[in-house]
């Protein structure tokens, strides 16, 4: 097996395991995450988001597709509940990665949009939500900065 997948397959095991701290080892200090909700750079604030993450009920259920030298690609579906609103979500979500000195350098997960806003907020905001990436990202930092507060 490459040492990459390996290196998939333990950050989702530690996803499942709620190990924000083994997650956060995978990361190359210049690390890069992008999704629908977040634009972070640098392994701290990847690891302040997957801390966030892990202080929920999330649920990865995962297959890493490929990963060679260079790139790697994982194919899951997150369940967990929204804080926010308390609703359930169920999200199916392709990972593509870039990697360096056997490290995550480049996150970037790609889902459908408006069907996690559907499920995820419901209604008007959701509505606007799933077509506005800078509402979504707006809260994403909200969210983010409030539990970063609430653990200094």
């Amino acid at each position: 097996m490459h040492p990459n997948m390996t290196l998939l397959r333990r950050l989702y095991d530690s996803l499942n395991r709620r190990d924000s701290n083994v997650m956060a080892a995978c990361y190359h200090p210049a690390a890069t995450f992008h999704d629908i909700a977040f634009d972070l750079k640098g392994k701290e604030q990847i690891h302040a988001m997957w801390r966030m993450i892990c202080s929920g009920d999330v649920l990865a259920t995962f297959n890493v597709v490929h990963a060679d030298d260079h790139h790697g690609v994982v194919k899951l579906v997150d369940e967990y509940t929204f804080t926010d609103t308390g609703r359930r979500v169920r999200n199916p979500i392709e990972s593509r990665f870039r990697f360096r000195d056997g490290l995550i350098v480049e996150h970037r997960d790609h889902c459908n949009a408006r069907a996690w806003a559907a499920a995820a907020l419901g209604g008007v905001g959701g509505f606007l939500a799933g077509r506005l990436r800078f509402l979504r990202a707006r809260r994403g930092r909200s969210m983010l900065q409030a539990f970063i507060q609430s653990k200094a």
